[in-house]
């Protein structure tokens, strides 16, 4: 079935369901059209034969959710079943149908003798067909060469310490990939000179009919999907112009990269072939852990021990930076056990490359061990404390709840 075959018809119509029906509504139409259409119940009724080689084809495509699909993206892109006149211009059809429109403006193709491609246009609307529904547009035989290929994308694990994963570094990264074969030059050739497939003539594909006009493509099962075939295959890839290949890459990771963090780099996985663009590369990033500071989102976290006199009276105290010099932060009279404090810009680098606070969190440290001084100050600020009772607001609030 040609390309305007397609665009024209109206399969909701031939199944007489409306656009939006159910999978339920169009099985139970077709059946029962085709049970009144059926050979077998018309025997000699050419026209009722003909009705339900139709009804068979509509079901064929609004059967199934993947070509409905497609055929209703294709009807609302030309309007709702726009016909091809003669001269390659697309006549008014349905309600939205074209008027005086040049589909060869649209796609960049021109209309000359021979130029059968897809509804009659010289390339440009059968390439666009040929992508949307996997059909094949002008040129299919002789003269069709060898399509690029994308290499395959590769995934590979980095460990980095604290550090690295917070100011960001260049690692070496060994990977192992599929590139071309260096014994044949990537042709799978033992002399370098293979043929192009005879079955796919050299597109790698075949398309094979799945009813109702259309076509599904698939890769060529004689060739791999090359496009070329070895007469005399490489000993290296039997033929495949591929071979397991090693090399050691430095990978630059981003400062303020997170533990399991998922990082793509473009175009940096295995080689492709004939030209086509090499894969991705996804790096899976695992980060240690440090004895002192901690991480949250973009800030780094670290516990600073003070004394009871330090957090009772204030005091200013130094506190560690990762990597840089340390901080004073001026601690209030009366803090808190467990208060967090803020020290900005001496987090982890963002992605515009500012940096976030380093959160320090007050931790009253109780002496184990007291000498006879300091243990008749601790009696002496006890007795002199003794009519203050820390819990009396605990028990009054548990009695009011």
């Amino acid at each position: 079935m040609s390309t305007k075959d397609f665009v024209e018809k109206d399969y909701y119509k031939v199944l007489g369901v409306p656009k939006d029906a159910t999978e339920a509504e169009i099985k139970k139409a077709y059946r029962k059209l085709a049970r009144e259409f059926h050979p077998d119940a018309n025997k000699g009724d050419s026209s009722a034969e003909e009705r339900f080689k139709e009804i068979s084809e509509a079901h064929d495509i609004l059967g199934d959710q993947k070509k409905r699909k497609e055929y209703d993206e294709a009807r609302a892109l030309f309007g709702n079943g726009a016909y091809f006149n003669q001269g390659g211009r697309a006549g008014p059809g349905g309600s939205g149908g074209f008027s005086n429109f040049d589909l060869g403006d649209l796609f960049g193709g021109t209309q000359g003798a021979g130029g059968a491609g897809a509804g009659g246009f010289g390339g440009g609307l059968g390439d666009v067909f040929g992508g949307l529904f996997n059909r094949g547009g002008a040129g299919a035989g002789a003269g069709t060469r060898t399509q690029p290929r994308r290499g395959q994308d590769i995934e590979s694990e980095v460990t980095l310490s604290f550090t690295e994963a917070v100011d960001g570094a260049t690692v070496p990264l060994r990977m192992s990939s599929q590139a071309p074969c260096k014994a044949c030059s990537g042709t799978g050739d033992k002399n370098g000179t293979p043929r192009v497939c005879p079955t796919c003539v050299g597109t790698g594909q075949v398309s094979r009919g799945s009813g109702g006009g259309f076509s599904l493509t698939d890769p060529c099962a004689d060739c791999k999907g090359r496009g070329l075939i070895a007469e005399t295959p490489c000993d290296i890839c039997k033929g495949s112009g591929r071979a397991r290949s090693s090399r050691t890459m430095q990978v630059r990771i981003p400062a303020g990269v997170s533990d399991g963090q998922r990082i793509r780099l473009r175009g940096k996985g295995a080689p492709g072939e004939r030209g086509g663009p090499g894969g991705d590369l996804y790096v899976v990033v695992h980060v240690g852990g440090h004895p002192v500071f901690g991480r949250k989102d973009d800030n780094l976290t670290v516990t600073v021990p003070v004394s009871f006199a330090e957090a009772t009276l204030g005091a200013d105290i130094k506190v560690p930076t990762l990597n840089g010099p340390a901080v004073t932060l001026k601690l209030p009279p009366g803090t808190p056990n467990g208060r967090t404090m803020r020290a900005r810009g001496k987090g982890a680098v963002r992605k515009d490359g500012t940096r976030g606070d380093l959160l320090v969190t007050v931790e009253v440290a109780v002496p184990t061990e007291l000498s006879d001084k300091a243990r008749e100050a601790l009696e002496s600020y006890r007795d002199a404390t003794a009519s203050e009772d820390p819990r009396s607001t605990l028990f009054e609030s548990a009695k009011g709840a």
